[in-house]
């Protein structure tokens, strides 16, 4: 099914799954929300339809035929910054991770509560800054500017995904103040605290560090404190 552009007013998303039965289920639960939905059923027309389709979302699940949704969401990366959030009946962190580094901005396990997917989406999608915080933000060799969503370092531009960006921009924004996992899980990802959601956090302050970080073992910008949370170095 082709998202259609004329429908410009809604958000598009495209679902990958093999699992025709869940495609169905979360298209009519996506439609209820208000969403223009689009889908694929294998790992080929996927990538093909997403070549010729721009949607607001991607839905994409490991698990495919033909190409797997790790060599999907690479071939994604290569041409877009679109939202992706990836399915799996994996539990591994490792898988966490590869989806992580290829690109993926959130990750959720099967079987999952429709409710908790649909947070997702809305949060993923809540991407616009607010009135007012668009200055630049700037720390030593760090520059980040939050309306043209781009982030420098040492005048190179850091390839960042949308949820590392705003991320580093909830902490560039608190310098020296300590955050928590659940605040990190409300204020930046959307959606509250849900079981072993925290390794989400930890996943992504990890690959944010080896992009920004000159040492991510020995990190000057994002620190930790242990058992509490994170905070960006205090100015000064």
């Amino acid at each position: 099914m082709r998202v259609k552009d004329a429908c410009r007013s809604a958000p598009s998303v495209f679902i990958v799954d093999d699992e025709r039965r869940l495609a169905s289920i979360l298209k009519e639960n996506l439609e209820r929300e208000g969403y223009v939905v689009g889908m694929a059923h294998n790992g080929a027309d996927a990538v093909a339809a997403l070549e010729e389709q721009h949607p607001s979302l991607v839905i994409l699940d490991v698990m495919l035929p033909n190409l797997d949704g790790f060599a999907v969401c690479e071939r994604i990366r290569t041409r877009s910054q679109v939202p992706i959030l990836m399915l799996t009946a994996r539990e591994a962190e490792e898988d966490m991770l590869r989806g992580f580094e290829l690109g993926a901005d959130d990750y959720l396990t099967k079987p999952f509560r429709t409710r908790e997917l649909l947070a997702r989406v809305r949060a993923l999608l809540r991407r616009a800054p607010a009135a007012g915080d668009q200055a630049a933000l700037g720390d030593g060799d760090l520059a980040l500017d939050p309306q043209a969503r781009l982030v420098h370092k040492a005048g190179a531009p850091v390839d960042l995904s949308v949820r590392e960006f705003d991320l580093l921009e909830y902490l560039m924004r608190r310098p020296g103040q300590l955050v928590t996992r659940e605040q990190l899980l409300s204020d930046v990802w959307g959606y509250e605290f849900l079981g072993d959601s925290a390794r989400t956090v930890d996943v992504t302050v990890w690959r944010l560090r080896s992009k920004i970080e000159d040492n991510p073992r020995e990190p000057e910008y994002i620190q930790s404190r242990r058992g509490l949370g994170y905070l960006f170095r205090a100015q000064g």
